[in-house]
């Protein structure tokens, strides 16, 4: 199991909170994702094993919130 903070500066609301958990969440291998929009940073525990690194960012990007 992987754990990662990746800082998501577009992130700002309640609304964006729910939008980067719906879509980084629906990938499976990801088991808990957790957005602060007061701090911007989205943290994510996954199996490298089912889900990559990059599968989450490109997930987030296409949702809106690009991970840098």
């Amino acid at each position: 199991m992987q754990h990662v903070a990746l800082n998501v500066p577009k992130m700002s609301c309640g609304h964006c909170k729910m939008t980067v958990e719906s879509a980084g969440g629906a990938l499976a291998g990801v088991s808990s994702i957790n957005a602060d929009p007061q701090t911007k940073v989205v943290e994510v525990a996954y199996d490298e094993g089912a889900v990559t690194l990059e599968e989450i960012k490109q997930a987030l990007a296409t949702a809106g919130y690009p991970a840098e």
